[in-house]
Parts: C-alpha cells; sequence; structure tokens
C-alpha cells in the first residue's frame, strides 16, 4: 500500500497519513513552483518596429509585438532593449499571423490559499455590530451647509417681509371690519324713504343682509315681498349714501342683489337689470340653514 501521493504534473510528494488540513501548503508549494517556472521563461525586449514592449519565451526564437503584429528575431528584440541608440523604427504595418503565436503574457498567480484563509480570520473577528468605516470622499448633506451670516440674512429678510405683510394687511382688515360693523348698525335707515303705500318695508316678515368687500361695496338683501324697480333703486341709494356717511368720501362703485320671492334684482350706479324666476318663499335663517 502506498505511503505517499504524487503530483502527477511537478512530481512533489505528500504523505497519504497526514489530515485534509494539509491540503493548503500542498497547493501553496504549487503554485509557488508554477510561478517560478512562468518567471524563468519569460523575457521582456523592444519591438523593432514600433518601439514597445514585448514579451517572449526565451525558448522562442522568435518573438510578436502585440501592438503591430511584427514578427521578428527574439535575440534582436532583447538586444534593442538593452541599446535602443541610432535603430530606426519604421512604424509598418503588419498583418496577423495565424497559428502559433509568438508573445507571451504574464498570468498573475495570487497566493490564493493563503489569501482564502487570511480572509477567513477577518470575517471571524467581525461581529454584526461592526460598522463600515465612513468614506472620506462621501459628501453627506450636513457637510453642505450655508455660511452663517447667509442664514442669518435669509431669515431678516423673511421677517421682514412678513412684517410688511402684516403692515398692509391688518389695518385693511381692521378698517373694513370696522366699516361693516358702524353700517350694519344702521342698516335700518337704508329701508326708510323706500316704502309706498302699497309696499311697506316694515310690514316684511323676514329681511336679510349680507355685506361684504374690502370697502363693503357689495350688499345682498333677501327680503320676503316683491317690490318695484322703483323701490330697489331707491334701497340702492339709501345704502350708498349711507356707506359713503360711514367712509367719509362719497364711492359709486357699489352693487347690490335684492332678492325676491319672484325676482332677482341687479342694481348699480348705471342702473336696474331683473332676472325672473320661479315664486320661492324667503324665510329667515335659522341655525340649521346659516
Amino acid at each position: 500500500m502506498p505511503t505517499q501521493r504524487e503530483c502527477r504534473i511537478y512530481g512533489l510528494f505528500q504523505p497519504l497519513s497526514l489530515y485534509p488540513s494539509s491540503a493548503p501548503s500542498l497547493l501553496k508549494a504549487h503554485t509557488s513552483k508554477i510561478k517560478d517556472d512562468f518567471l524563468m521563461a519569460t523575457k521582456q525586449g523592444m519591438c523593432r518596429n514600433c518601439g514597445s514592449l514585448v514579451m517572449f519565451d526565451d525558448r522562442d526564437e522568435l518573438c510578436e509585438c502585440v501592438f503591430c503584429n511584427c514578427v521578428f528575431p527574439s535575440k534582436e528584440a532583447a538586444e534593442l532593449l538593452a541599446n535602443p541608440d541610432g535603430h530606426e523604427f519604421k512604424n509598418e504595418k503588419f498583418e496577423k499571423t495565424e497559428g502559433s503565436k509568438h508573445y507571451y503574457s504574464n498570468p498573475v498567480m495570487p497566493d490564493v490559499v493563503e489569501k482564502a484563509v487570511q480572509r477567513d480570520k477577518v470575517s471571524k473577528t467581525q461581529t454584526d455590530t461592526a460598522k463600515l468605516k465612513p468614506n472620506e470622499f462621501e459628501i453627506s448633506p450636513n457637510d453642505v451647509k450655508a455660511p452663517k451670516k447667509l442664514v442669518i440674512g435669509m431669515a431678516a429678510g423673511a421677517l421682514v417681509i412678513v412684517a410688511v405683510i402684516l403692515a398692509i394687511a391688518l389695518p385693511l382688515y381692521f378698517s373694513r371690519k370696522s366699516l361693516k360693523e358702524s353700517i350694519t348698525a344702521d342698516i335700518g335707515n337704508v329701508f326708510d324713504n323706500a316704502s309706498t303705500e302699497e309696499v311697506v318695508f316694515t310690514n316684511f316678515d323676514y329681511k336679510q343682509v349680507n355685506i361684504y368687500g374690502l370697502s363693503c361695496q357689495y350688499v345682498k338683501l333677501g327680503l320676503s315681498d316683491g317690490i318695484t324697480e322703483d323701490q330697489a333703486k331707491i334701497l340702492y341709494s339709501n345704502y350708498t349714501k349711507l356707506r359713503a356717511d360711514k367712509r367719509g368720501e362719497e364711492s359709486g362703485e357699489v352693487e347690490m342683489y335684492i332678492y325676491t320671492p319672484d325676482t332677482i334684482f341687479f342694481v348699480t350706479k348705471d342702473g336696474v337689470t331683473t332676472d325672473v324666476q320661479e315664486a320661492v318663499e324667503i324665510k329667515p335663517a335659522t341655525e340649521t340653514t346659516k
């Protein structure tokens, strides 16, 4: 029974009694010998046509340039690399030869077993909570910050804009609110002098008033009974006078809608227009209909 195992490629021997854990050392020895053989058979030279570096087997009489495809004696390539002075590179074009190649590429032969063992050791020492080392070239949002003066300036500018808006809007709001309350308090005067023998406003079951607009220039009246166009004009004139008295100035830019059970009156300074509708009953607003 054999006590040793022979490698069929390089003739190395390994005792059969060793445990499988010794396999990495054997593979490493094989890899080292392969590397030595490759390095010993590889030579460098210079292409006589284009001047590029050529790699060739020192046992091959010819070498081939992988850049211009020129094939020439290996001895000449080695001599040219040692002393290129005075040589003229013609840079001619050659067709790539088919068949056997006369160039050599030196393969990279890393110690795969040793590196695999090293990686295994490193992986075992790492824990699940291990954090990756931050990339020093990575830019995060925290790295992009505006200068402090710029931030303060922008904040101050925003405050100024808000202050200007409030300075303009608040006086207008309180002015409109005050004007509306003042007109509403004396709205009964609008219906004075508008009654006739046929239509007496004090006998109406219901009168509703809605005043809106920045300067209270829009008003809607809801009446429980019908009126005439002349009475609509009187109501418009009375409201215009009341509004001008409260504002301290006259203005004809007033629009009034008067809703009655069968007609809608639209009154402006230019006159009255009517829109006849089906008869409806106008009732006072309740908590559920407001």
